[in-house]
Formats: structure tokens, C-alpha cells, sequence
């Protein structure tokens, strides 16, 4: 309908309607696919758990996990799908790949290493009140002699589903995993790996990769249901890695960096206490980015006084079965595109719009135009105390039926 024919025929309310029409959205079907496909990843970290709980064995819950090829067939395609088509999006400027390479980079090529190095020995120095000279010597002979002449790196990614690190020339990689995405990955279960004689690898492989230079967990330690497991796969790195080379761990958080900052201390001395430490840690807005330097060959664990293994735990190892099982049962949740027509629905209504400047407030006779917003009912007092249906805007606004307050 023409604004200026209601103008005319003075139907102001239903022309102000019109004037701030807003069209409806489209779904967003990519959206819901990555839902889809994170849900199938959730559900078998939460199988895995529940069976530990139940059970108590975690070999033989991990044994039959492995043998459960359907289950890890369908993990491995959502997996690498929402790679390739739902994690592409940089976050913080970097993806975890990129991350994993920028720090290999400044620690190997551009003297990362060195400053460590230097930093250990004057600590170390100052403890035994050596002079200045003899702590610059120390640091010197201390840098290994393959540091100068790296060339390229030699690097593990322990659950690699898809080997994303093949792509760059500065690494010399191999994937592994219990089930592979794609061809270049070998089939391994890295938590059962032998490595003492004979060890699972051929004679070349062995004189071409190891010792190796980094090592990735990415994604990778919170799929384990016991602390144990996990355990286990950083003791494995730090008996593959060479005398100063990287353990870099990343494991999904979703929460503030704050929330869990227990946790990652705790992580930070069970690994730490294998021979590890801590060169850099990053919180993303959904993950944990931890690198490790192996600065021991042997490992200063002593599991009679500490349970360290039991310190590398997440918050799923705390819930009960009930609590797994209400993860599990499907919780409706409006989608954005549910949201924008709600929000399409309430631009209709006949409203006004109070705002509220340095305590004055100014009022306009209808409602502005908006073009998405994403919107939750709540309940907000009144001054007489009687309750009110509203919805909350992302820009800032309560809409009401009689009027907007800007907050």
C-alpha cells in the first residue's frame, strides 16, 4: 500500500506499518547442517564417557570403540565437513591451523628457540649465583646443533582426520588417526603406539621422522573419556619429540578465558611435570591453544606424591549419567531465521519509542525499521509492579506493546 493514499484517507497507524516493512529473511541451511554435524561429534565424545563411567575399563571401553568402524566412519565425515565447509572462518585472525604454524615458525626459524634457551640458563645461573659470562657460554652450547640447519620440520598430528598440515612446504608431516578422511593419513592408534623395539614404523620411516620436532593435539585429548588416556598420549609425545621440540595441544572451550583458568593451570603442571614448559598459550573464543617445549629428556613425574594424570581432566569428566543423558534428549531452540520473522512480527505492531537521554526522555510516534535482530522473550517489571511480555533486542532496545526503552 502507498503511504501518502493513507495520507489521504487518514489511516496514518496502518501507513506507518507499511513505511518500516521489513522483509522476511531466508533460512540458513548451512547453519543447520553444522549443527547436524557437531551434534554427531558431541554424541560420541558423550558415548564414550558414559561407557567409562559404567564400566570403569578404559582399554577395553577404547578397543571397542576402535572396532566400531560405522561409528567412526560417520565421526570421520563429520569431521572433516565441518572443516572444510564450517570452520574455514578465521577467528581472532588465525584458524588453529595457522596458529600451529605461526608458532612453529617463530619457534624454529626465528630464533624463538634460542631466547628460551637463553632465558632457562640465566634463570638457572642466578639460582647458583654464576656470573654474567659464564651463563652466556652455558646458553650458547646449549642450543642443539640441528637448530642452525632445521631445514624442514619434522611433524606428528596425532587425530588428524584430514591432514591439514600437508599443505605447507616448511613441514616434513605425517597424520595419523584411528579413522582416516582422506588417503594421506595412515591409520595409527596413537594411545596403544609402540615405541620401544620393535616399534610399529619401518626402518626409513624411523631415520626420516624421528626424533620429531613438533607434535599437534589439536582437538584431540578431549576425545579420550579418561584423564588417564590422555595422560598416556603426552607421555608418547614427549618420548617422540627431540630435546626442545613442541608439543602444541588444543582443545575446545566455548566459555570466557577465566572460566576454566583452574583447569589450565592444572594442565599446565601434569604436562609440565613429564619434562615440558610452557612456551605460549592462547585462548580463541572457542578453544585452548597451549604450546609446549620439551626441556628434559627424562620426566620429573612422580605419580606417588601427585596424581598428576587425574590434573589433565575437562568438566564433561564431572557430570553423572543423568546429566549426559539430558544433553542427549533434543531441546527445541528457535533458529535465527524463527527469530527474525518473530522480530518481523513485533515491527508490525502499533508502538511507540521512548528513549531516554541524560534522564529526559523524548518520544516518537512509531517504531524504527530493523533488519535483523536477534530477539529472546524475558519478563521485566513495570513501575506498578505488574508483569510485562517483552523481547530483547541485540541493538539494544526492549520492545514493548506500548513503548521502546532504550537501554
Amino acid at each position: 500500500m502507498d503511504p501518502r493514499g493513507c495520507a489521504e484517507t487518514g489511516d496514518t497507524e496502518r501507513g506507518h506499518r507499511e513505511l518500516f516493512y521489513v522483509p522476511i529473511p531466508q533460512p540458513e541451511p548451512l547453519k543447520q547442517e553444522q549443527e547436524k554435524l557437531s551434534g554427531v561429534v558431541k554424541n560420541v565424545h558423550r558415548k564414550l564417557r558414559r561407557k567409562y563411567r559404567e564400566v570403569g575399563d578404559f582399554d577395553k571401553i577404547w578397543r571397542e570403540h576402535c572396532e566400531d568402524e560405522q561409528t567412526l566412519s560417520e565421526y570421520a565425515n563429520a569431521m572433516k565437513n565441518l572443516a572444510d565447509h564450517h570452520w574455514t572462518k578465521k577467528c581472532e585472525g588465525e584458524g588453529r591451523i595457522e596458529w600451529c604454524r605461526s608458532v612453529c615458525q617463530e619457534y624454529f626459524l626465528d630464533g624463538g628457540m634460542k631466547k628460551m634457551i637463553e632465558k632457562d640458563e640465566k634463570s638457572a645461573a642466578a639460582s647458583l649465583g654464576l656470573s654474567t659470562a659464564a651463563v652466556n657460554a652455558q646458553s650458547h652450547s646449549s642450543v642443539p646443533s640441528w637448530a642452525s640447519h632445521i631445514g624442514r620440520m619434522r611433524l606428528l598430528d596425532v587425530g588428524s582426520c584430514f591432514n591439514p598440515f600437508l599443505k605447507f612446504d616448511e613441514f616434513l608431516t605425517v597424520g595419523i588417526d584411528i579413522v582416516p578422511a582422506v588417503e594421506s593419513v595412515h591409520k595409527c592408534d596413537f594411545l596403544n603406539l609402540q615405541l620401544q623395539p620393535p616399534l610399529q614404523l619401518s626402518r626409513d620411516a624411523v631415520e626420516a621422522f624421528l626424533p620429531l620436532h613438533v607434535v599437534v593435539f589439536s582437538l584431540l585429548l578431549s576425545y579420550f573419556p579418561s584423564p588417564y588416556q590422555r595422560w598416556i598420549c603426552c607421555k608418547k609425545a614427549h618420548e617422540l619429540l627431540d630435546l626442545h621440540g613442541l608439543l602444541l595441544i588444543i582443545t575446545p572451550d566455548s566459555s570466557h578465558q577465566n572460566r576454566h583458568a583452574l583447569m589450565m593451570r592444572s594442565w599446565r603442571v601434569a604436562v609440565e611435570s613429564l619434562g615440558f614448559k610452557r612456551y605460549k598459550y592462547v585462548k580463541y573464543a572457542h578453544m585452548h591453544l597451549i604450546a609446549f617445549r620439551k626441556v628434559s629428556l627424562a620426566t620429573t613425574s612422580d605419580l606417588v606424591s601427585r596424581n598428576y594424570p587425574e590434573m589433565l581432566y575437562i568438566p564433561q569428566d564431572f557430570n553423572t549419567n543423568e546429566e549426559e543423558e539430558g544433553l542427549d534428549v533434543p531441546v527445541y531452540v528457535r533458529s535465527e531465521f524463527e527469530d527474525d520473522q518473530m522480530a518481523f512480527g513485533f515491527n508490525e505492531l502499533p508502538i511507540r519509542r521512548t528513549i531516554r537521554i541524560r534522564g529526559r526522555a523524548r518520544a516518537a510516534p512509531c517504531a524504527p525499521a530493523f533488519t535483523s535482530s536477534k530477539i529472546q522473550f524475558c519478563s521485566k517489571a513495570k513501575p506498578d509492579a505488574s508483569r510485562c511480555m517483552c523481547v530483547k533486542l541485540t541493538a539494544g532496545f526492549h520492545w514493548h506493546r506500548e513503548m521502546v526503552r532504550f537501554q
